[in-house]
């Protein structure tokens, strides 16, 4: 989110947060998307996120519960509800995932001066888990929340060329809708030329989108792996589309694998991986 009035942010499907916004509806929103990618929320940590204290999260929660978007488990943890328009991440690490990657998102946004992401991927879709932004008066804004199409996206892309090919005729070859992990079908005349840019980030080690989500924006994505090899999601560096040539020339792919590997080793150490 922009503080700075005086700083323009490129665009973003999610608008620009509303000059006069309501901040018990700011959230609630942000607690409906918690629960979205983390599956599940305690009271504390709710309270936590929101920086209130927990009895206001109290409150919201239970309006939440109350208009079907959460319920409470055997354990009083809150978890997605039946009127969640979106399935829940399904991934009880990614709290842990967004801790461990901070600092390094900090330090590599500080290098590049870009914004940096972390994400996974639920089926055909990634997940925004965090935003670091970088400080260019023009630069790419805040993503945490965000849910994109997996096969448009750098981080995406990366994550996807390291499938083998039977669970890709799954994702986007299938007709059929179970839960999110299809549906999202490629064309016909699409596919070929998608499995070849796949095999060409699988060389390289790195998948790039050149404004194939939003108009302005280009962004560098790398995957990352748990201590087994599997991967557990990706970091991008987004800039202005403008602007990418000239920062991928200053050594933005070293930059970005040096911080994957520092932060696999991270990983390596916390439980931070698939259930």
């Amino acid at each position: 989110m922009q503080n700075n009035p005086s700083r323009r942010t490129a665009s973003r499907p999610a608008q620009k947060r509303p000059t006069y916004s309501i901040e018990a509806v700011d959230n609630a929103l942000l607690l409906l998307q918690l629960l979205r990618d983390g599956g599940a929320l305690r009271l504390k940590d709710a309270a936590a996120e929101l920086g209130v204290a927990p009895s206001t999260a109290h409150r919201l929660l239970a309006m939440l519960v109350y208009r079907g978007f959460a319920v409470q488990d055997e354990t009083r943890r809150y978890v997605p509800g039946p009127a969640m328009g979106v399935g829940p991440a399904g991934l009880s690490w990614t709290r842990l995932l967004r801790t461990i990657a901070q600092p390094h998102m900090e330090l590599l946004s500080g290098k590049v001066n870009e914004t940096v992401n972390l994400m996974v991927r639920v089926g055909t879709k990634v997940r925004f888990l965090a935003t670091v932004e970088g400080n260019n008066v023009l630069r790419v804004g805040d993503r945490q929340g965000t849910v994109m199409p997996a096969n448009r996206t750098s981080g995406g892309k990366a994550m996807l060329a390291e499938l083998e090919l039977p669970m890709l005729e799954q994702l986007f070859r299938s007709s059929d809708i179970d839960g999110g992990t299809a549906g999202d079908t490629i064309p016909d005349g699409e596919y070929p030329a998608f499995l070849r840019e796949l095999e060409t980030i699988r060389g390289n080690g790195f998948a790039a989108n050149f404004e194939g989500t939003e108009d302005g924006v280009s962004a560098l994505g790398m995957a990352l792996h748990n201590i087994r090899g599997d991967v557990v999601g990706a970091l991008s560096v987004a800039t202005p589309a403008t602007r990418f040539r000239s920062v991928f020339d200053a050594g933005l792919v070293p930059a970005l694998r040096e911080t994957c590997r520092q932060l696999e080793i991270d990983i390596a150490a916390n439980p931070a991986e698939r259930d």
